[in-house]
């Protein structure tokens, strides 16, 4: 062994360029590896990385957690140590990997992101209702809400599977499988306005495309297209959050439990195979209130 391999900053870059030429990943992960590592390697005292002992990985995963680091960004340190410790274990010999025997911190179901109601009448409000394109976004606004839909049963969704008399809508959904989903007031309004005075007009005479909502050029939407779009309707409307169209069925689900609907209605409605999905929108329901009360009851 090469005195230079004794070295932390040598041992961490022959891992990362052996790391490039094995998986050929990304730049941003392999600069995420090479940031847990290096930030263990600054905290380690020893005169080697190959000096490590399991006792010293824990005392630094539990300082980490002490310091308000999360579950989750710990689970990623040692993951990248862990990567770190079974390729140079193997290279240079070691007796053991020190990660062998430490466990992962346990990690919490992470809360998927929502809205408040004012924010999504914000939001849904904010595109210019007499422009096309403003009408047409409108319209899937209204759709996504109010009907908790995916993106891509969204912009996949065939104008034969509406029904304007009875105001539901046909999901072709994950698998397949189908469900039918009431539409609302506002949403068939702005949906049928949609069809009546916008989608003749971007269709551009090509009577073939069957989905619903069309691009600029007569095209079904593409995914990124309606990300863009949304993400242009929050800077317009304030809204400080990183929202995706995901966002919005989060709310759906989120607002109708918080306004008494039961779980398995929801399940329904958002097509979850599995009651135990949508579950986790008790938890978001929960953390809102309790949110709330800490915010305005006096004795928060």
């Amino acid at each position: 062994m090469s005195v230079n391999s004794n070295n932390s900053e040598n041992l961490i870059d022959i891992f990362i360029d052996e790391l490039w030429l094995e998986k050929g990943l990304s730049k941003n992960t392999l600069s995420a590896y090479r940031h847990d590592i290096h930030s263990f390697s600054l905290w380690y005292k020893g005169s080697s990385l190959l000096e490590v002992q399991r006792v010293d990985l824990l005392d630094y995963l539990s300082l980490r957690l002490k310091e308000g680091y999360s579950s989750r960004s710990t689970a990623r340190s040692l993951s990248s140590l862990r990567a770190f410790y079974s390729h140079i274990t193997v290279k240079y010999n070691l007796k053991e990997n020190p990660t062998a025997r430490v466990d992962s911190p346990k990690l919490g179901r992470s809360l998927p992101k929502t809205l408040s109601e004012e924010d999504v009448i914000k939001l849904i409000n904010s595109p210019d209702v007499d422009d096309n394109i403003g009408l047409r976004d409108k319209a899937m606004l209204e759709l996504i809400y109010a009907c908790g839909l995916r993106v891509s049963e969204l912009i996949s969704l065939d104008i034969l599977n509406l029904n304007l008399r009875q105001g539901v809508i046909r999901v072709i959904g994950k698998g397949e499988k189908e469900r039918l989903v009431p539409m609302g007031e506002e949403a068939l309004f702005w949906v049928q306005k949609y069809i009546e005075e916008c989608r003749p007009y971007l269709l551009k005479n090509d009577n073939k495309v069957s989905e619903l909502f069309l691009s600029k050029r007569g095209k079904s939407m593409t995914r990124q297209t309606f990300w863009y779009r949304i993400k242009e309707y929050a800077i317009k409307s304030d809204i400080n959050k990183d929202l995706s169209p995901h966002t919005l069925r989060h709310a759906f689900a989120t607002h109708l439990i918080n306004h008494g609907a039961d779980l398995r209605t929801v399940q329904l409605l958002l097509g979850h195979s599995s009651l135990s999905t949508t579950q986790i929108y008790t938890e978001v329901a929960r953390h809102r209130m309790k949110e709330l009360h800490n915010d305005h009851h006096p004795r928060g």
